[in-house]
């Protein structure tokens, strides 16, 4: 929004502190010129100086909320200069300010909490989706600042408790489903924050936000399991004795859902199994009975509808149910029978790598297990298998991708899928898991770093491999978070225009220098070196 400066105070002698300006004049003097404003501005790192100057007008208020944001001004434009893009994170303010929040008692609060004052100011120049929370519900500072996001990060069963607690004070159905769209939001707010404040690692910040999608999806399965039981009563089967027991059903994570390594902006990778198709719904309220097949049918469907759909609470995650048995074809669950029959048959070898990731996470997680002990033949092959002809599949794999790269012009370019990039480390890891894992059972491990560990141990890579590997899919993993905690979409692409090269590295840790074009360069240079020592670790143990 554009405003005029309003030339309502006498200006106030300049002051400064070491090396930094008084930005105070900014907005109590009125007789500062458009050059003396674009020199203030400049020296805290705005590149658009009117439009920065318009925010700061407007946020100021009255005479008195003016005062108010000039007590605050200096800390609050030391913090912006720290961040990726100063201009963008001032624009946020003026728009949190405009939000419908006290102006007087927000500058006020501020002034008494200037570590939350540096929170808001990461959070408005790092990240706008990030700022586009907090603009819609500007209360959730006070959260922030009583749950103290910079010192601890909640557990699984903390998150699961609040989350649960939060859902008993609604009543209805489509309401419950918002209060998990609510939560999670909340939830990435504080995940998100603990990252660019450098208080939470990568691997932290992975599992985190891996727990947040596991607790998301399990209250998810109760919430529409307990709804359609009220339609349709429950499912059972006769077991072997000739009794009627409950037909379990479980949600597969796949992929960096089951590795414990979610990003900002992951599909959540689901397979949906059911422990019989034979038997129906029973309940003494039922109204409509119906047979086990249809009912985990109807499951599987709303819980992905849940999940997808967004309000205006937005959505809760993007789900991908390609892994499941005949891909893209057919029904969304699977009776366990089936599913054994389809992979111990016609499974091929990307999906043998796939379910080396894959872990119950949601429903009767025992029928999860049990369907994981009735494919690991499957998994880890027979010793007539070959090995060149397995590694050939692979490489196969990965052409395929790097064909697409390359009509894209990304392959080098492509953090996830190009030149050295996490899928080169995914595909390094879970080949070598699988050609000895009939000798060394040990080292079927879903996280792809733990499994580097095992690889390790099992004298299957050498220390010098397994540290720099490692090294670099940190690095790797953290520039992808950084990538995608701007707008929260799911990019993995290096941008081409160098400034934005250069704000993704101060997202990164990296130290801004007299031009934006340093920053930039040091990342470009680290991410080379990394690359270069993944493809050729590729190459060594996959081949080219």
């Amino acid at each position: 929004m554009k405003a005029g400066r309003k030339r309502i105070f006498k200006r106030q002698s300049s002051s400064s502190s070491g090396s930094w300006l008084d930005p105070t004049p900014l907005l109590l003097s009125s007789t500062l010129s458009t050059g003396e404003v674009n020199r203030l501005l400049q020296h805290y790192g705005f590149t658009k100086c009117e439009q920065a100057d318009a925010n700061l007008q407007t946020m100021a208020g009255n005479p008195e909320e003016r005062h108010a944001l000039a007590g605050i001004l200096r800390k609050m434009l030391l913090y912006i200069a720290e961040t990726a893009d100063p201009d963008q994170a001032l624009n946020a303010w003026e728009h949190f300010v405009a939000s419908g929040i006290q102006r007087r008692t927000l500058f006020q609060f501020l002034a008494q909490s200037p570590r939350m004052l540096h929170q808001l100011c990461m959070i408005f120049g790092n990240s706008p989706a990030m700022s586009e929370t907090l603009i819609r519900d500007p209360m959730l500072i006070y959260w922030l600042e009583e749950i103290k996001a910079d010192v601890d990060v909640p557990s699984q069963k903390d998150m699961e408790a609040h989350l649960r607690e939060s859902l008993r004070a609604v009543t209805t159905y489509e309401r419950k489903c918002d209060v998990i769209r609510r939560f999670r939001r909340r939830e990435m707010l504080r995940l998100g924050l603990r990252d660019l404040l450098s208080v939470g690692d990568v691997i932290e910040t992975a599992t985190a936000l891996t727990h947040l999608a596991t607790v998301l999806i399990q209250v998810v399965y109760d919430l529409v399991h307990a709804e359609l039981a009220i339609t349709h009563g429950l499912p059972h089967h006769q077991d072997r004795h000739g009794r009627w027991v409950e037909t379990g059903f479980v949600v597969m994570g796949m992929g960096k859902l089951g590795g414990g390594e979610l990003n900002y902006s992951s599909d959540v990778d689901l397979v949906y199994l059911y422990e019989k198709s034979e038997g129906h719904t029973l309940g003494t309220h039922a109204h409509v009975t119906v047979s086990n097949e249809e009912y985990f049918e109807k499951l599987a469907r709303e819980m992905t509808r849940v999940m997808t759909e967004g309000s205006d609470e937005g959505a809760i995650f993007r789900v991908d149910l390609r892994l499941r048995p005949e891909g893209d074809v057919g029904g969304l669950a699977h009776a366990l029978d089936d599913a054994v029959q389809y992979y111990r048959t016609r499974g091929r070898d990307w999906e043998r790598m796939a379910f080396v990731k894959s872990y119950p996470i949601a429903g009767n997680k025992s029928v999860g297990l049990k369907f994981l002990r009735r494919i690991r033949t499957f998994i880890v092959g027979t010793p007539d298998m070959s090995s060149q002809e397995f590694l050939k599949s692979v490489r196969l794999l990965k052409s395929k991708i790097q064909i697409k790269l390359l009509r894209r012009g990304e392959e080098r370019r492509h953090v996830k899928l190009g030149f050295g990039g996490i899928r080169e480390i995914e595909f390094l890891v879970q080949a070598q898991q699988l050609l000895h894992a009939q000798q060394h059972p040990q080292v079927l491990e879903r996280n792809t770093l733990k499994a580097l560990r095992r690889l390790q141990n099992a004298h299957i890579l050498p220390e010098n491999v397994v540290r720099r590997l490692t090294a670099s899919y940190r690095f790797l993993r953290d520039l992808e978070h950084k990538l995608q905690i701007v707008n929260e979409l799911q990019t993995h692409t290096l941008p081409r225009d160098l400034q934005e090269v250069s704000r993704c590295a101060v997202r990164m840790g990296y130290q801004k220098g007299p031009s934006y074009h340093e920053a930039a360069q040091r990342l470009l240079d680290d991410y080379n070196g990394h690359t270069t020592i993944v493809h050729q670790s590729y190459v060594q143990y996959i081949g080219s």
